[in-house]
């Protein structure tokens, strides 16, 4: 079973609040109950002590930050020392002292403090495989290899998001066969801004095929803002290992905080000539900001254009040269997504590549 917190001999991990002061602690756990914890609490170091080393995150009053200091602690990370009075230049050689990241003040830095327990409590969200998966023309295939790697990640055991980022596309959950699926879409995130749970993200995410899906609904399209795709992506990390974003073509700024968020960017290419000659356009903007773009060329040519070719084109370094998938067409119109049984040139290539970029993280798909 799957948890986005910690474990602690059989519950979840807190963080500690390290204080004497009774007005420092009320604050201190008004904090994590803002940020959707509960925290344990100790009176001095010596208190402190078992809980030390094993909580995700010491949260330590500057009233105990001398005691603290010379108890003989061991050092490690994720150590914040709270003071109350902005004035007291000495705090700083205390906290140095007690090998504090962080040296904060009640009240001039809550919102800091917020997102740092909420990080604790859910992780950092760093560990997670970002993959944007992108047209080199329209009708390229984007969504349906995108779809396609997320079904390949959820096989290997990877717990996996399938983020839809475009606005005009058809749509993820279309091609998932899960259109009419009860759950939460991008209009109601719309206006979001600064973090978003991860576990209540998970919870009101539609599942599809074992997939967390995030897609628009059957409305007017709108804009994406930059604040509520950042959002999505820091949270979706905290709680995944594999997110899969489909991106526009046409890039937008929630595109391209993709782009600069992602591990891999894969770029869909039809082998033909102008299909080569449209995504050098998109290449041109989305290489700007992708750290690694790797161009995926889909058969069969016309001319027989070689993949080598497309992607020597396109200055890219050639990720696969997929043969024509049998069926394809008859099988995303009748809603069944793409590698679901998991044999054919698209399944094969999306297991393969998985296996090349997290090739010691496979689980049990009822992990």
């Amino acid at each position: 079973m799957h948890v986005s917190e910690p474990y602690i001999g059989g519950r979840p991990a807190r963080p500690l609040v390290v204080t004497g002061s009774r007005a420092l602690l009320d604050e201190v756990v008004r904090l994590v109950a803002a940020a959707g914890g509960e925290a344990d609490v100790a009176i001095d170091a010596v208190a402190a002590r078992p809980l030390w080393l094993r909580a995700p995150l010491v949260l330590i009053g500057d009233d105990v930050a001398m005691e603290a200091g010379a108890a003989d602690l061991r050092r490690r990370d994720g150590v914040v020392l709270i003071g109350s009075d902005l004035d007291d230049a000495g705090i700083y050689a205390r906290g140095m002292k007690l090998g504090a990241e962080e040296v904060v003040f009640l009240r001039d830095a809550d919102d800091w403090l917020v997102r740092r327990i909420a990080d604790a409590l859910e992780g950092d969200g760093s560990a997670a495989f970002v993959v944007g998966v992108i047209g080199g023309r329209g009708g390229a295939g984007a969504t349906t290899l995108a779809v396609a790697l997320s079904m390949s990640a959820r096989r290997r055991g990877h717990r996996t998001l399938l983020v839809d980022a475009d606005p005009l596309g058809g749509g993820v959950d279309l091609v998932l066969g899960g259109e009419d699926a009860r759950g939460l879409r991008w209009s109601g995130l719309a206006d979001t801004r600064g973090r978003v749970s991860a576990a209540a993200l998970q919870e009101a995410l539609p599942k599809l095929c074992d997939l967390s899906v995030l897609s628009f609904d059957r409305a007017d399209p709108f804009e994406l803002s930059e604040s509520a795709m950042r959002a999505v992506l820091d949270a979706g990390c905290r709680v995944n290992d594999v997110v899969v974003v489909d991106l526009p073509r046409r890039l937008d700024d929630p595109g391209r905080i993709v782009l600069d968020r992602a591990d891999l960017t894969l770029l869909v290419v039809p082998a033909e000539i102008r299909a080569t000659a449209a995504a050098a356009r998109v290449v041109a903007a989305a290489g700007m900001v992708a750290a690694d773009m790797r161009v995926v060329v889909r058969g069969p040519s016309p001319s027989k254009l070689p993949a080598q070719t497309v992607a020597g084109c396109l200055g890219l370094p050639l990720a696969a040269d997929l043969r024509a998938e049998p069926n394809i067409a008859v099988v995303l119109e009748r809603g069944v997504p793409p590698a679901r049984g998991g044999r054919g040139p698209l399944a094969t290539f999306c297991m393969q590549l998985l296996e090349q970029v997290l090739p010691d993280t496979g689980r049990s798909a009822a992990a």
